[in-house]
């Protein structure tokens, strides 16, 4: 069996009883760095030592089938940095090939950056997106951010220290100034700070520099103010481009609020009317 465990993303007292427990059982741990996963046995006062094999980007996708057949024979503890393996970090490529060789897998829940930002950020959590971390270089950064300017729901990136400002400058150009965010720092750490604001106020603050671990909450884009006939007259154009009527009700739907199977039933009947 795979075993996926979520680990601390900056407080040890997080470390969960199940995850201590796993750590003191593991005969084997794939771990994203070594060093850090016995700083963590350390850490935790866990006297286990198992053996440790590094799974990380550059090598997960070669390293998968021999450790799915290892996970065959005895249990494999998968362990990132901090966090819940696969989101953002290595494991995904070993939980794939684990289904297809029908090799079981599981998880051990945990702290996760994602969740815990979103819960803090203090902007809408009913519906949202993880977007991860931003490219690198700035016109791949607003090819990928023009898409995103209608997502109606919360989005959660990662960012590092040293692209913060650019990034949310990059967002505030995409998305528009006045459109609210959160740049949360050092979650869980003793210098947690969560800092508020429009996108253009937080770019500005960010220039004089920001330290840590981050992940930048944004909220998703406004609700199209549009009448009923606009929206459904938008429904048909989509339809004429070749977009299947069902998805176009739901596109339309997402970037106005209007309900998908109203604008979907309206524009059948347009349909019939004019047949």
């Amino acid at each position: 069996m795979i075993i996926l465990a979520a680990t601390p993303i900056g407080n040890l007292g997080d470390a969960s009883p199940r995850l201590v427990a796993a750590l003191e059982a593991a005969t084997v741990i794939a771990a994203e760095d070594t060093r850090t996963a016995q700083r963590l046995l350390q850490a935790l006062g866990v006297d286990n030592r198992p053996r440790l094999v590094a799974l990380h980007e550059h090598n997960e996708r070669q390293r998968a089938a021999d450790l799915v057949e290892r996970a065959r024979e005895e249990d494999l503890l998968v362990l990132s940095d901090a966090g819940m393996p696969t989101v953002s970090d290595p494991g995904y490529a070993l939980v794939v090939e684990a289904v297809s060789q029908g090799v079981a897998v599981t998880a051990i829940p945990g702290p996760s950056a994602v969740v815990t930002a979103l819960a803090v950020a203090g902007l809408p959590t009913d519906r949202f997106t993880f977007e991860g971390f931003l490219p690198r270089k700035a016109g791949d950064r607003r090819s990928t951010l023009a898409p995103l300017s209608a997502e109606r729901r919360t989005m959660v990136f990662f960012e590092a220290p040293s692209r913060i400002a650019e990034s949310l400058a990059a967002m505030a150009g995409a998305f528009g100034a006045d459109r609210p965010a959160a740049v949360c720092r050092e979650l869980t750490k003793l210098h947690e700070e969560v800092v508020r604001g429009p996108l253009g106020e937080l770019a500005t603050w960010a220039e004089g520099g920001v330290r840590g671990e981050i992940v930048v909450v944004v909220a998703g884009a406004p609700a199209r103010e549009v009448s009923a006939e606009d929206a459904v007259a938008e429904v048909q154009r989509l339809v004429a481009d070749g977009i299947r009527l069902k998805d176009a009700a739901a596109e339309v739907s997402a970037q106005t609020g209007l309900s998908s199977r109203t604008l979907y039933q309206a524009a059948l009947a347009a349909r019939s009317a004019t047949s």
